[in-house]
Parts: structure tokens; C-alpha cells; sequence
């Protein structure tokens, strides 16, 4: 790229560093924290409320939902379950469908 080019969308500047797999591995976390605070917001949980359900400390799950940590498996299965939800293995094709 040239340096008198005008970038004028993140989208366009993300293409330029970051490869397919890294966006679309980004895009995959955004999405699955994102479903993580909204399933707490809709039932009117607060992060020290999810504390004592999910026994995973509420700054932990402040860094999860700032996306300041890479959680593990356990830790996401902790918090999603007193919610009412899981993980779930889906093709692609199906899980931007319901994007």
C-alpha cells in the first residue's frame, strides 16, 4: 500500500494487517462474548451475581467481558451454564446465518 492511500473503514484498515483467519478468529470471540453479556444483561445479572453462580470471580469475569483475557473452555462453560446456555459446535455457513 502506498502511503498516499486513504483508508477511509476499519474494515479496509484491518485487511491490511491482519490476515482472513486472524479477523475471522476475532470476529468469532466478539461474537461469543458478545452472547455472553447479553444472555447476564437480559436476565438482569450482575457480574457479582454470576460470581456466586458460577463460582469464577467477578474481576475474572470483567476481563472476560472487556475481552482483556483469552478464557479457557472451563471458565466459558462455567459462566455460560448458570445462564441457561452452552457452547455449541456449528459450521460456519450456520453460525453467520444467525449473525
Amino acid at each position: 500500500m502506498k502511503t498516499d492511500d486513504k483508508l477511509t473503514t476499519w474494515e479496509e484498515f484491518e485487511k491490511t494487517i491482519f490476515t482472513p483467519e486472524e479477523i475471522a478468529e476475532s470476529n468469532l470471540r466478539v461474537a461469543l462474548i458478545g452472547e455472553l453479556i447479553k444472555a447476564r444483561n437480559e436476565q438482569n445479572i450482575s457480574q457479582k451475581e454470576l460470581e456466586h453462580l458460577s463460582g469464577i470471580k467477578q474481576p475474572s469475569i470483567a476481563r472476560v467481558e472487556k475481552m482483556n483475557t483469552d478464557p479457557r473452555l472451563h471458565t466459558l462453560i462455567k459462566l455460560l451454564l448458570p445462564l441457561g446456555k452452552t457452547l455449541a459446535i456449528v459450521p460456519l455457513e450456520k453460525a453467520n446465518a444467525n449473525s
